[in-house]
């Protein structure tokens, strides 16, 4: 039955209930009462009967690998339904083998197509096509980029499709004050911000001989994986550092996340850096003006960064006023010592000759708007295929006040 037809005997009842009802017919009522109820029961299962046969009308076709064994009238004999929880690593073998160049089975062929569909309709050529990269390999990637560059492993890292806007606070206003009865409160303005995070392309393009293609799945996954986070994380945490932001009327280079290093000499007077030359050479008492930069709310999960030839060259040389060491190796904080109680990491992305101070976790952003894929490109006459992985990454400072910078004067 249909829903007019349902209302119009579900009214035709209630009518005849009413009237036994009225005459005192109290039998007759209870027997119209029970037809109403079942009557209700009984559209309520066809309602929902309905809405099921919607729901599978818009839901698309399981992916199965199908059985060509043809029965005796020549039609497909049996299906074989791929198992849900098998699907991720089904896709990781096929991914390995695919850009091994090696053939996929027809069970890995579904799910390689499955977990590609959103970009098939893209414009491919033969010999270039976009594939996504598996979530356990971009979690590796990612993971080993924050191994190899320690700033990215600090750093605040969202996933957020499209475009990101974060508030952040520019004017903190005047702390609460004490008061009595008879006067009035005042007003304390607050000055807000915001980080429009909106996208950079980062991409690097990696060739691989066909000769070292051949080498097995469980060898191929993390060399890639390793070269891939080796190249990523170089561009990603020299971004971090010194990223020039996006570029401006005449400006030549491309959009890319701003660095702190960057936000901190557009400073007006350059508040949170401290300069050194060859005749004023890297000092305690320059260390100390650098950690009372940082405001005190920053300085717990602060870092020290600097490349290896300072820390080592430099860092672990100064002595305080007493002539003690300043530097106390320590391997168990995350990095390779502590200065003032603060990690000293390795960082190659800071200059040489420069010591970046920070709280990275809170001071500075960063969203993945697109996450990894992967295009490959072969050169069949020179035997080697092109790995291009791409991203779509934007950062910025949250707050100049969790950074301070020391840097060797430029000599004019």
């Amino acid at each position: 039955m249909n829903k007019k037809e349902y209302l119009a005997k579900r009214k035709a009842l209630l009518e005849a209930a009413e009237k036994a009802l009225n005459e005192g017919k109290l039998e007759e009522f209870k027997a119209k009462e029970k037809e109403i109820n079942d009557l209700d029961g009984q559209f309520e299962d066809f309602a929902k009967a309905q809405a099921n046969m919607n729901a599978l009308k818009d839901k698309a076709p399981a992916a199965v690998v199908i059985d060509m064994a043809a029965g005796d009238n020549g039609v497909v004999a049996s299906t074989k339904p791929i198992e849900v929880k098998d699907e991720k690593q089904i896709y990781l073998n096929a991914w390995a083998k695919e850009m091994m160049g090696q053939p996929l089975a027809e069970q890995e062929k579904v799910v390689f197509d499955k977990f590609n569909a959103d970009i098939r309709n893209a414009m491919q050529t033969t010999a270039t096509h976009a594939v996504i990269i598996p979530e356990s390999v971009r979690e590796g990637i990612w993971r080993e980029a924050g191994e190899l560059f320690p700033i990215i492993g600090d750093v605040r890292m969202t996933f957020v499709p499209g475009d990101l806007t974060i508030i952040k606070e520019t004017n903190a206003g005047g702390d609460a004050e004490w008061y009595d009865e008879e006067t009035e409160v005042a007003d304390s303005e607050f000055g807000f911000g915001e980080l429009n995070l909106t996208g950079c392309e980062l991409a690097k393009s990696i060739p691989i001989s066909w000769k070292l293609r051949k080498m097995s799945i469980d060898a191929f996954i993390p060399y890639i994986q390793t070269l891939l986070a080796e190249k990523l994380g170089a561009a990603l945490a020299k971004g971090i550092v010194s990223g020039l932001g996006k570029p401006g009327a005449g400006d030549t280079f491309k959009a890319q996340p701003k660095g702190i290093v960057t936000a901190l000499v557009a400073e007006s007077g350059t508040p949170q850096i401290i300069e050194y030359d060859d005749t004023d050479v890297l000092t305690y008492d320059k260390l100390a003006k650098a950690m009372g930069l940082i405001k005190s709310a920053y300085k717990s999960g602060a870092v020290i960064y600097a490349k290896s030839t300072t820390i080592w060259n430099k860092l672990a040389l100064i002595k305080d006023n007493q002539g003690r060491p300043l530097f106390v190796p320590d391997v168990t904080s995350g990095g390779v010592g502590r200065i003032f109680g603060l990690p000293v990491k390795e960082e190659d992305s800071v200059p040489d000759d420069a010591i970046l101070f920070g709280n990275v976790t809170r001071g500075y952003v960063i969203n993945v708007n697109e996450d990894m894929t992967i295009y490959t490109e072969d050169h069949v006459k020179k035997r080697y295929t092109d790995y291009m992985v791409y991203a779509i990454v934007d950062g910025d400072v949250m707050t100049t006040k969790a950074f301070a910078y020391i840097r060797k004067k430029v000599q004019v």
